[in-house]
């Protein structure tokens, strides 16, 4: 019965890249490749390969940069710059932009995109870097040391090794979300092939220019997933034994510290204080033109889209997480990745395959609410499964087996010990998904219902319009919804450090 579930779970998330193929395929070869290799598209792709090409390194230098001073150096505030760091998390790319347009209106351009990437998408590369540093065994180190190694050699040779994995998986993620960002780089006037795709869903509605992008685009994504995974290799990064479980000798600043302060306080004065100054600011000054009950009712959809999707999608992630934690095998585990290689996809993909097949096979359900609902799920499944297969990999089989031992039916004894037990990991799986349908735009305006409003298609609305008083509330909402789940977010990656005690001498 799983496996059925499972594998209709599979089969729907695989509609977005099946779209791909068949547009391609109804599109012709001929045609295909004439709508695919011409200027425009070699001036999207120029500009997307740069803009990625030139963020995401940068974005592994600030999130790394970090990650190491408030881990492994003497700073002062450690503790508060830790969470600072984290914070921009909570702001949406497109209110960062929003923030930085209002400040110099004049901004626009690859540059100003690399900044708007750089500065809101660092701390995917810097909370997992961090907590990786915080549970390296600090032995190795000290053996390096100890064999002649100065400070940034050991750093060089001996811990950057170390956090291969956390920062190439930061990396890619910052990278997938450059490829699916909108309103970001909208604003500013910089070109990508999301933007272009959604100019053209607009104008033609879902032509076949547009779709040839959106094929593109895909194939982007997916040569970044398959890059990733070769980059991994094959190297051992867990210690054998038991290591030594304690806190590494801070290294001291000494006069580095003034300009590491500097250069962290500019960070997130740059991330965090210049656009929420500015919501705050056109939120002030705009309160009298503000109509709340717009804002209210923005807010109301987007909490119930939020929660119902939170609910079905933790759903739909348990017979997924289930098979791969307790049946792992080829099938298990191939239904489990195709889930992954459409959440992957921009959510303008997905909803040009969403439209496409609601209007082709079943009209009544196109620009419903079943349909987009449909949409957040594919996006976000995975923020389900990650958490669902830790939490259900903490719950021995063995518990159930002794609850039936003793009596207990399979199902009540399943209810009893193992979702009671995955319960903390549902809960924050759920938190995650929240936070990103109400921070969603691309998919939302391709396929919410006609009247729809959410915080992110009114604050897009507003600020297209240039009314940047009338966005500010719907930003400044947005904003207060994510901070609480980013926080959480932080203190779980903290947790998963596990418990570290104090060695002697240790500063």
């Amino acid at each position: 019965m799983l496996t059925l579930a499972a594998g209709a779970i599979a089969a729907v998330a695989a509609v977005p890249l099946g779209f791909v193929v068949y547009t391609t395929i109804d599109t012709g070869w001929a045609e295909s490749a004439r709508l695919v290799f011409r200027p425009r598209v070699a001036e999207l792709l120029t500009n997307t390969v740069l803009l990625t090409a030139i963020a995401v390194p940068l974005s592994v230098i600030v999130g790394v940069g970090g990650a190491w001073l408030v881990e492994r150096t003497v700073l002062w505030g450690r503790r508060v710059w830790s969470l600072l760091l984290a914070t921009p998390l909570a702001i949406p790319a497109f209110v960062g932009s929003y923030g930085w347009v209002s400040a110099i209106p004049s901004l626009g351009g690859l540059w100003a995109g690399v900044l708007i990437a750089v500065l809101f998408y660092y701390p995917l590369v810097y909370i997992p870097v961090a907590a990786a540093l915080s549970r390296l065994d600090p032995a190795l180190e000290e053996s390096a040391a100890a064999l002649g190694l100065g400070r940034w050699a050991v750093f060089v040779r001996v811990v950057l090794p170390q956090l291969r994995l956390a920062a190439l998986g930061g990396a890619v993620l910052v990278a997938l979300h450059l490829l699916a960002e909108y309103g970001a780089f909208a604003m500013i006037r910089f070109d990508t092939f999301t933007t272009a795709i959604m100019v053209q869903y607009q104008s033609t509605f879902n032509g076949a220019a547009g779709s040839m992008l959106a094929g593109v685009l895909a194939a982007l994504c997916l040569l970044l997933l398959v890059g990733e995974v070769a980059a991994r290799g094959r190297a051992r990064y867990a210690r054998v034994g038991s290591g030594a479980v304690a806190r590494p000798v801070r290294i001291p600043l000494g006069g580095y510290q003034i300009g590491a302060q500097l250069a962290l306080l500019a960070l997130v004065a740059a991330a965090l204080g210049l656009p929420l100054w500015f919501v705050v600011r056109w939120t002030v000054r705009g309160a009298a033109a503000t109509v709340p009950a717009d804002l209210i009712d923005a807010l109301g959809t987007s909490l119930g889209y939020g929660a119902v999707t939170a609910v079905v999608t933790v759903a739909a992630a348990f017979p997924l997480a289930y098979l791969a934690v307790r049946e792992p095998n080829r099938i298990t585990r191939t239904l489990e990745a195709s889930t992954y290689v459409s959440s992957a996809m921009p959510g303008i993909v997905i909803g040009l395959a969403l439209v496409t097949v609601s209007i082709r096979a079943v009209p009544d359900l196109y620009q419903s609410a079943t349909v987009l609902l449909v949409a957040y799920v594919m996006l976000f499944l995975p923020r389900a499964a990650v958490g669902l297969r830790a939490g259900l990999a903490q719950a021995p089989p063995s518990l159930e087996e002794a609850a039936r031992a003793l009596g207990a039916s399979p199902p009540t004894a399943f209810a009893r010990i193992t979702l009671r037990l995955t319960a903390p990991a549902s809960a924050a799986g759920a938190a995650l998904v929240f936070l990103a349908v109400t921070n969603e735009l691309t998919a939302t305006l391709i396929l919410a219902p006609t009247g729809t409003r959410t915080l992110a298609t009114e604050f897009w609305a507003k600020s297209s319009e240039i009314d940047y008083a009338g966005a500010a509330p719907y930003a400044l909402a947005m904003v207060l919804l994510s901070l609480p789940t980013t926080y959480l977010l932080f203190r779980q990656s903290r947790r998963s450090a596990g418990p570290i005690t104090r060695r002697r001498g240790s500063r």
